[in-house]
């Protein structure tokens, strides 16, 4: 079976994105002929098992276009997923893959989940919904969900019931979990920097947790915004606990994960959270929010899933301090237990190619 899949980006800084794609194409790339279609940028995701593709810009639609029909004449693939939502070349691949008789996979990644559709609504949303997006999504053959809860809030949109749930996956083979519990004092957020992400709850909640404890908030994100938070960590007097490491990456992301006491992602949305499977495959105990699909938190004791805002983080900040070191081991190797056994990217991979058989039939 030949796959194409289509992703506006594999740069380091696209967030969960790219690093799905890098870890999909590892293991799905063993079973199927695998290629991926993106743009050319400075710090670039390496991807395995699969032949890569240049295209260029929307900005160049006509170009794009040309070097777009001659892939598909090239790879005639079985199947064309297209990954993300708003950006018009994805629209525009998917759109013109249809129209040359392929069938089509779109894989939103959270981007219409409730939060993000309400952002920016009039100014951003509703304009692309009325010039590609909302068809887009009611044209594709199938659409891929990572969870129940984004299926269900693709379903009450209304406008395509062909929907699959295939879970992303942890490259869990290749994580060390930690060897202790013993604590550090560290409480680690590591995602893209943005405001979707709720870090303002996290530093709200631990300058009133008090104590000793240092935050640390790995990411990329832009400076405007990284100065707000810089400003409002100030404002509630914990700037000296509160540490801004910028972008962090190979082996020190690794070692953040394991050297943390917990691992926090306070976020409004998410239609997965990646960093919090990575967090549970290092034996780290996650505090995340319902705006994820992680209630396997509070179902294989290894964290706390937590509704959404500051008081929330912090109650969940106060029971993990009152934790024992052997509370945390517990929960950490039930964390790595559950991703092994239930998130593994060999999994996903298999799922995908379910779906894609399922999609052909």
């Amino acid at each position: 079976m030949r796959i194409l899949h289509y992703i506006p980006s594999i740069d380091r800084t696209s967030g969960g994105v790219g690093g799905y794609m890098q870890l999909l194409s590892k293991e799905l790339g063993k079973l199927v002929e695998l290629h991926v279609a993106t743009h050319q940028s400075e710090n670039m995701l390496e991807l395995e098992n699969c032949k890569v593709h240049f295209l260029p810009t929307w900005k160049h639609a006509r170009e794009m276009h040309r070097e777009w029909t001659r892939l598909l004449d090239e790879v005639k693939p079985d199947v064309v997923h297209c990954n993300c939502c708003w950006m018009p070349a994805s629209a525009m691949t998917q759109h013109w893959a249809q129209n040359a008789g392929y069938r089509v996979v779109l894989s939103p990644h959270g981007m219409l989940e409730p939060w993000i559709m309400h952002r920016h609504y009039y100014s951003k949303k509703l304009p692309a919904l009325m010039l590609y997006q909302r068809r887009a999504v009611e044209r594709a053959d199938m659409i891929h969900a990572t969870a129940d809860s984004e299926k269900d809030h693709l379903l009450q949109l209304g406008w395509n019931d062909r929907i699959t749930i295939v879970p992303n996956g942890i490259d869990v083979d290749s994580i060390s979990m930690k060897t202790s519990w013993q604590r550090t004092g560290q409480i680690l957020f590591l995602s893209r920097v943005h405001p979707k992400k709720g870090v303002n709850f996290l530093i709200e909640a631990v300058a009133k947790l008090g104590g000793d404890y240092r935050c640390l908030i790995a990411g990329e994100g832009e400076e405007a915004y990284v100065e707000e938070l810089k400003s409002l960590a100030e404002r509630l007097g914990v700037a000296d606990r509160v540490e801004f490491l910028g972008g962090v990456y190979g082996e020190r992301k690794w070692e953040l994960f394991r050297e943390a006491d917990v691992f926090v992602l306070p976020t409004h949305s998410e239609n997965f959270g990646i960093v919090v499977g990575e967090a549970l495959a290092c034996g780290t105990p996650v505090i995340t929010t319902k705006g994820t699909p992680w209630q396997d938190l509070d179902d294989h004791h290894c964290g706390w899933w937590t509704e959404v805002g500051t008081e929330p983080t912090l109650g969940a900040l106060r029971a993990c301090t009152e934790c024992s070191t052997e509370e945390l081991e517990r929960m950490g190797r039930n964390g790595r237990k559950l991703i092994e056994e239930k998130y593994s990217t060999q999994a996903e991979a298999e799922g995908m190619l379910r779906m894609y058989e399922k999609l052909l039939k």
